[in-house]
């Protein structure tokens, strides 16, 4: 969907512009050059800005803000349907059943049947993690309940750090498009002995920069660190889900009734029904 609202946001601005009679040809000839002053001085105000592992996360995240679509119903599915079986498999064998799997997470046959949920490394380390603590040591359910709540906010405190730069990025273009605008002009006036075209067509170009400004800003960043914030939310939330599983499980709920509070986190919109969690987990029981 973001590739969708690149191509409306290009297809209402520069389309109705051409469709009114405007020249493509002059936005295309200063475009290059106003671009390479306001995304340059804007990239170098960003490296100013911020750490370099900011930096980077901030320009990862945003491709992946254009490129993903956050978890949806069946990859929530497929994680209820891998804790069932991990907790099932808990409560059969106890803490020497699972040990082999959180371990080593990547050799994991049991993981590997559920590729979504080995992507997400974040989602990987906030399980095996919290699973090591509770079968080394005597937790309590509250103290897990915190240790969980400090874990999700640790990790996204350092990407809400990033989509803030990027954010930061959208404000300044508007004045670096003015800063464009204000050389072309200087240009301009040394080229006012040369006749109106000349002057027409140097006014026209710094205009531009303006334009290129305010339009990149509003048009393309700041939607680009808003779809950001809503990506990392959108992965606590996967996280929570993880949560109020680990937690009914420190309680000494049976596994079914585990999957059924991480069932209860999930928003409406994302959330399966009882039913096809039901027969996602006999589809498990069958197949074991």
């Amino acid at each position: 969907m973001g590739f969708v609202g690149i191509i409306i946001v290009f297809a209402c601005v520069f389309g109705t512009f051409a469709a009114g009679g405007g020249s493509m040809g002059v936005i295309l000839h200063a475009a290059l050059g106003e671009m390479v002053i306001i995304g340059g001085a804007a990239f170098g105000a960003y490296v100013i800005a911020n750490p370099m592992k900011i930096v980077k996360m901030g320009i990862k995240l945003s491709i992946k803000a254009m490129t993903s679509k956050g978890p949806q119903k069946p990859d929530y599915v497929e994680l209820l349907q891998m804790l069932f079986q991990l907790f099932q498999l808990f409560r059969k064998e106890g803490p020497q059943g699972v040990e082999k799997h959180i371990e080593e997470p990547e050799k994991s046959e049991l993981f590997k049947a559920y590729p979504g949920f080995m992507h997400n490394h974040h989602a990987v380390d906030f399980l095996c993690d919290t699973m090591k603590v509770t079968l080394s040591a005597e937790l309590s359910p509250y103290d897990v309940d915190d240790l969980l709540d400090a874990d999700i906010k640790g990790i996204h405190a350092e990407e809400h750090l990033a989509q803030h730069a990027v954010t930061a990025v959208a404000g300044g273009f508007p004045g670096l498009g003015i800063v464009a605008a204000v050389l072309g002009i200087v240009k301009t006036m040394g080229k006012l002995s040369e006749g109106t075209e000349v002057i027409g067509a140097s006014v026209a170009h710094a205009l531009v920069g303006t334009m290129l400004g305010v339009f990149c800003a509003y048009g393309l960043i700041e939607p680009t660190a808003t779809k950001m914030a809503a990506d990392i939310e959108s992965e606590g939330r996967y996280l929570t889900c993880i949560k109020a599983a680990l937690v009914a499980l420190q309680r000494g709920a049976p596994p079914i009734v585990c999957i059924e509070y991480a069932r209860r986190s999930i928003m409406p919109e994302e959330r399966p029904s009882f039913a096809e969690i039901d027969k996602a987990t006999k589809e498990i029981k069958k197949a074991a």
